[in-house]
């Protein structure tokens, strides 16, 4: 997954460096990719959009592209045979060019949970490849991305998107540097940066009820 900092951009720089996450898929998952995907009135998010940071401007170009859509009840657990309302199926695209070094990161990962609200969706991925220079040290981890779909204000998006890494998932230790902390299926901060090219679609569908059987 492509870093949308590169190593030493701004402070805590560890963290901020990394963003690429996968985790290894189990059996079950695996087949609920093949499977047909699922039909309305599920949950959708789709889109490719670029963004800007507000607490740090600069001249890098950051985008995500999403294609997720909602499969309920597709990914058994441990205690939990029938999966779970939130469980989703689709891709997340990453990139990041940046200005300093003039390359372009970027990363993929497949998408594990998604749930909607009127306009918002989070998501989460785990990433399943980096580009050459992307944090490959951290492939297996989850990360998560929120979706605000704004609409058009006079032909400007007024979209927004979130991610979990770049200092808002800390833990504070202390006297220690803060650590990054896990990241759990559907969990991202709120839609806080704003969208400058492209936009998102979010089709939102209440969680059905488990299946009877």
């Amino acid at each position: 997954m492509t870093a949308i900092l590169r190593p030493g951009a701004m402070a805590f720089p560890a963290v901020l460096a990394a963003l690429v996450v996968a985790v290894p898929l189990s059996a079950g998952s695996a087949a609920s990719a093949d499977r047909p995907a699922p039909k309305a009135p599920y949950a959708s998010v789709s889109g490719s959009a670029e963004f800007v940071l507000p607490y740090y401007p600069d001249d890098d170009i950051r985008s995500f592209s999403f294609d997720a859509r909602a499969d309920p009840y597709s990914r058994p657990l441990p205690g939990l045979p029938a999966g779970l309302p939130t469980d989703a199926r689709g891709t997340v695209r990453i990139s990041h060019y940046s200005a300093d070094w003039d390359e372009t990161y970027t990363s993929e990962g497949r998408v594990d949970c998604l749930v909607t609200g009127p306009h918002t969706a989070t998501l989460t991925a785990v990433i399943t490849g980096a580009s050459e220079g992307g944090p490959v040290e951290d492939i297996g981890k989850r990360v998560g991305f929120s979706v605000y779909d704004g609409g058009k204000d006079k032909g400007r998006s007024r979209d927004r998107v979130g991610f979990s890494w770049n200092g808002v998932n800390l833990l504070p230790k202390g006297d220690a540097d803060p650590v990054e902390a896990q990241v759990g299926t559907c969990m991202a901060p709120a839609a806080y940066a704003p969208v400058t090219k492209g936009g998102y679609t979010v089709r939102h569908a209440e969680l059905p009820p488990a299946p009877k059987s």
